[in-house]
């Protein structure tokens, strides 16, 4: 007589790999992106009304901000392709987002001094 006691050799169900979140890159990437269209719009407007002495200053100081956005997407995106480091590129990211927003309020400070 033949016993079915070891019939378990049905494969459990297997769960597809979920894809990581990617941390903070995930919002770093697309938000640098729209914060280098700010800077480069507020350049313009600034060109365009013809700001006086600081605004000189406020649209260099707006282009160096949009520097530092580009600079921030490509290491966020760069952190996004899980090589090795990608934990320390996110953290880059991160920091050179934050100076740009730092700046980027004192640009606007600068700015609202200026237009009288």
């Amino acid at each position: 007589m033949n016993t079915i006691s070891n019939l378990s050799v049905l494969p459990a169900k297997q769960s597809l790999p979920q894809p990581d979140s990617g941390g903070l890159s995930t919002h770093i990437l697309p938000t640098s992106a729209t914060m280098v269209g700010v800077c480069v719009t507020v350049i313009g407007i600034v060109k365009l009304f013809h700001a006086g002495a600081l605004g000189i200053y406020v649209d260099k100081l707006l282009a160096l901000d949009s520097a530092l956005f580009v600079a921030s997407a490509v290491l966020s995106f760069v952190s996004l392709r899980k090589q090795p480091g990608a934990g320390r590129m996110e953290t880059l990211a991160e920091e050179i987002f934050l100076l740009g927003l730092m700046l980027m309020g004192l640009a606007s400070l600068m700015l609202a001094f200026t237009v009288t």
